[in-house]
């Protein structure tokens, strides 16, 4: 018998974001390179606050998410403690 490895479960945004159909690059640019398609894709996407929110909670260093770059999380951080 053989046991099967318990992963946890992918929040239910996540497969209804928009970025899922997409693909990570835009999301994850090279550093230097522009975020705003990444932006303009999150600001059409109905996830975007559980995506923010979730970015927040877990502590999210890179890319884009919820619409907002690290620097803006960072800040939104700061701004709220």
């Amino acid at each position: 018998m053989q046991l099967e490895t318990i992963t946890p479960a992918t929040p239910v945004w996540q497969a209804q974001a928009l970025c899922a159909q997409t693909g990570a690059d835009f999301f994850f640019p090279e550093p230097g390179s522009s975020v705003r398609e990444a932006k303009r894709i999150c600001g059409m996407c109905e996830m975007r606050a559980a995506c923010l929110e979730y970015a927040l909670t877990h502590d999210e260093r890179f890319g884009v998410w919820g619409g907002l770059s690290e620097k803006e999380r960072l800040r939104l951080r700061r701004t709220s403690h």
